[in-house]
């Protein structure tokens, strides 16, 4: 991995966690935005993989954020959900 492709997936991780933070709460610092946003990468492509699902947005950086977004917003509901559990 080259410095730009760190500095891709580091500013993907920060706009789909600061995304997921505007559409579910969350964590509201420049860390928590980054957390959630690269685990809700992973989380975003596994259940997108699983379900079949391919956005075709035209463009990959694009798709990522939404991809990822959406995964950080599966991870933030989660760690509420086990936060109340607990």
């Amino acid at each position: 991995m080259n410095a730009q492709q760190l500095i891709t997936w580091l500013v993907v991780g920060l706009i789909a966690g600061w995304l997921a933070h505007l559409i579910v709460g969350g964590p509201a610092n420049m860390l928590g935005y980054l957390v959630a946003g690269l685990l809700g990468g992973f989380v975003g492509s596994w259940v997108f993989n699983a379900l079949g699902w391919n956005l075709n947005l035209g463009n990959a950086i694009v798709e990522a954020i939404v991809t990822s977004a959406i995964g950080a917003a599966i991870v933030i509901l989660l760690a509420k959900l086990l936060h109340v559990l607990a």
